[in-house]
């Protein structure tokens, strides 16, 4: 039975801990709300932009001279996954969903015999990673000296991954983020970047826009201008998204352990009044035994 010293100090310990998640939870909390609202304002660009990329991408005929940002490289060999986790733990399972989402992908385009690298955004997901793929992170952008992100930080990985690209290193980039859901529900999310997958668009709007849009100068131009753009409109949203569900997760991780805490302070103390009594009465039945010898 552990000695009524030992249970104090940890009582003390305990609730220590409990000070700290508690602050770092009202920390995210605050952090949370910036975050999101950035995260949603983000979100209309975005979206608007792909339905913009398709509304061009019907109208050209895409060939051999088209963009290679939108026709590829012909080949589907080499894809480059690009992995955006947190610079600093403690936020629940929002790093670990995040790198399972892209393990699974991974494993399953190494099964079709595809070679895989990995791009990181982030330091949270070298190690598991690194442990399950060696030799497979081609680079990992440091952004420990970001406080809030901007376009700029995006716009500076998307330059580095079409440059990749254009030197052939790879065919495909996939995009591994957490989309934010709610404070308790961030959802692992991929999406391809490059080439630029073009989403389908409807009947309805194909011809309301070929009827009163017409484009100057021609589209193929316009679309050569927009396609690295789109790369980092999507790229700055995933790290939007991404930086609204760290905090999310973060608070709701501080919250169950400062809860957990409170628990275990509860049971500690139950203990040590237990084994306080259970001695001051060993005590008393040595004092009065005492007494009675005499």
């Amino acid at each position: 039975m552990p000695s009524l010293k030992s249970l104090k100090v940890r009582i003390t310990s305990v609730k220590s801990t409990q000070k700290i998640t508690k602050a770092m939870k009202m920390v995210a909390a605050a952090k949370l709300r910036r975050a999101q609202m950035a995260a949603e304002a983000g979100r209309p660009y975005a979206e608007r932009l792909n339905a913009v990329m398709a509304s061009l991408a019907a109208k050209v005929q895409i060939g051999p001279n088209s963009p290679k940002l939108i026709a590829g490289t012909g080949a589907d060999k080499r894809h480059l996954l690009v992995v955006a986790t947190s610079e600093r733990g403690l936020a629940g399972a929002f790093n670990t969903n995040i790198v399972r989402a892209a393990r699974k992908k991974a494993e399953e385009l190494i099964a079709q015999g595809k070679d895989v690298k990995f791009y990181l955004i982030g330091k949270k997901g070298r190690g598991p990673l690194n442990r399950f793929f060696p030799g497979r992170i081609v680079h990992q952008v440091d952004q420990t000296h970001i406080k809030t992100v901007g376009f700029g930080d995006a716009l500076e990985v998307a330059r580095d991954l079409t440059a990749r690209f254009e030197a052939g290193e790879y065919d495909i980039a996939h995009l591994f983020y957490a989309r934010f859901r709610s404070a308790l529900v961030q959802e692992p999310t991929e999406q391809q970047i490059i080439p630029v997958s073009i989403p389908a668009v409807t009947g309805t709007v194909d011809a309301g826009a070929s009827a009163v849009v017409e484009y100057e100068p021609d589209e193929e131009t316009i679309l050569a201008e927009l396609l690295p753009r789109n790369v980092a409109v999507q790229l700055f949203r995933a790290m939007l998204e991404n930086a609204a569900s760290e905090q999310g997760s973060r608070m709701t991780a501080m919250d169950n352990a400062t809860r957990n805490a409170g628990d275990m302070i509860k049971r500690l103390t139950i203990q040590y009044n237990r084994t306080r009594q259970a001695a001051i009465t060993t005590e008393l039945v040595e004092i009065i035994a005492g007494a009675e010898a005499l």
